[in-house]
């Protein structure tokens, strides 16, 4: 196991993947069960940010489940499936009919428990700012992640949840601890500013996270101890390779 101290991970984003011994691991990953920010405005998760660490995981021979909120099928973000954003990884994602029933039918996050898992991956999308944020029992599930030293990672605005983390000793999760998520910026650049409950990169500081970005839409993973944290969807692959080596 590498040790605790935290560090920066930017890479190429390449669907580079990290190989360990990892055959008996398990994670959660978990999704948004939301398909709407504002009522008329289509999201739900971010494509790449779950085909990413599905497969880098997978190809580290660890055994993934798809959780969400609600269970059964997660919404996806259209615009996760448009341009560049739909990178090899969503095709062969989208062309994956084990992949894509695992989607479909995604287990209740309330319906499994923190301790039949050994790491927890937070997908982002603009979903997760209404289902993830502030949400009890997702908060639960990961703080007890957390304290039980297993790897935890979220990447964009799947940080949104830490905000709702503690520490066992009833600190926020992100206090003292070096993180990155979707940042200010980013989130201006994409207009949705005063939809968001709050802007991650400003809530995480004024609960005493370090956190720190890069240069928009570039990739950015940061680790400190068990948690990693990714900036955006460029960083997927550099979160889920940071999570996996974790895991090893």
């Amino acid at each position: 196991r590498e040790d605790n101290s935290a560090r920066v991970v930017d890479v190429p984003h390449t669907h580079r993947i990290a190989r360990h011994n990892t055959m008996t691991k398990s994670i959660a990953l978990i999704c948004t069960s939301c398909d709407e920010l504002v009522p008329g405005a289509k999201t739900g998760a971010w494509l790449e940010e779950v085909a990413e660490p599905y497969y880098i995981s997978r190809s580290a021979g660890i055994k993934v489940t798809i959780v969400s909120i609600k269970g059964g099928a997660v919404p996806i973000d259209p615009a996760s499936e448009s341009g560049d954003f739909f990178t090899p990884s969503c095709a062969k994602f989208k062309e994956d009919e084990e992949a894509m029933d695992a989607l479909r039918n995604s287990a209740e996050l309330g319906s499994v428990s923190a301790d039949a898992f050994d790491g927890a991956y937070l997908a982002g999308g603009h979903g997760t700012c209404v289902d993830f944020y502030k949400n009890a029992a997702l908060g639960a599930f990961v703080s007890a992640m957390y304290a039980a030293g297993k790897p935890v990672a979220a990447d964009c605005h799947g940080p949104i949840a830490l905000l709702g983390c503690t520490k066992p000793n009833g600190e926020p999760l992100v206090k003292g601890l070096k993180v990155t998520g979707f940042s200010d910026s980013e989130e201006a650049a994409v207009g949705l500013t005063d939809k968001v409950p709050e802007l991650i990169e400003t809530a995480m500081k004024a609960q005493g996270g370090l956190y720190t970005a890069t240069a928009d839409w570039t990739p950015n993973a940061v680790v400190d101890g068990n948690l990693v944290t990714g900036q955006n969807p460029a960083s997927s692959t550099a979160c889920a390779n940071a999570f996996v080596e974790l895991l090893a």
